[in-house]
């Protein structure tokens, strides 16, 4: 397939079925009607992707506030099959990394990945997220049940201290500079 012209639109109480439709085909798990009545609500953190003009992926987050933090949650980030590798998701991606930046009070951004979907860790480590734990049992009627979460951290974090080795190591590049 060559490349085409990739576009993110708003989703709407008129375009919502085709999220629901979306959703059904490419991820494992069902989404129930409350998922969709706060995706509409959520305004930029949630947006169909357009490949020329017919839609081919979502992206859907949330603000999580919970652990005395405040966090994105990427809910779902989907394309079909056909069109995967084009460059879509990091399209939709890229723009809720774009939202953290803008926000600039977000802590992380942060997922769940079925264990088993190298394809989809990999894409997220490109980006910079890090599995930071393993989720057993999370999926319900899915096989493996387990998820990992993935998280990329936008705060800074404390400065630890140093090793007796790496307090070595600097002073000897001193010694070679001066």
């Amino acid at each position: 397939m060559t490349k085409g012209r990739t576009e993110l639109g708003d989703i709407t109480p008129h375009n919502i079925k085709q999220l629901k439709r979306l959703n059904q085909v490419v991820f494992p798990v069902t989404y129930n009607d409350k998922f969709y009545k706060d995706v509409l609500e959520v305004g930029e953190l949630a947006k169909l992707a357009y490949y020329n003009d017919i839609v081919i992926g979502a992206v859907c987050c949330r603000i999580d506030t919970s652990e005395n933090v405040r966090r994105l949650y990427i809910m779902t980030l989907g394309c079909l099959a056909p069109y995967r590798r084009l460059g879509i998701g990091t399209v939709m991606l890229e723009h809720v990394l774009k939202i953290c930046e803008k926000d600039g009070n977000i802590d992380n951004v942060f997922l769940h990945v079925q264990v088993n979907n190298e394809g989809a860790i990999k894409f997220y480590e490109k980006f910079g997220f890090k599995i930071v734990e393993e989720k057993k049992n999370y999926y319900k009627r899915i096989e493996p049940a387990d998820a990992y979460v993935l998280q990329k951290s936008f705060k800074e974090e404390e400065p630890r201290e140093k090793t007796t080795s790496e307090t070595a190591s600097d002073d000897t590049t001193d010694k070679i500079m001066s």
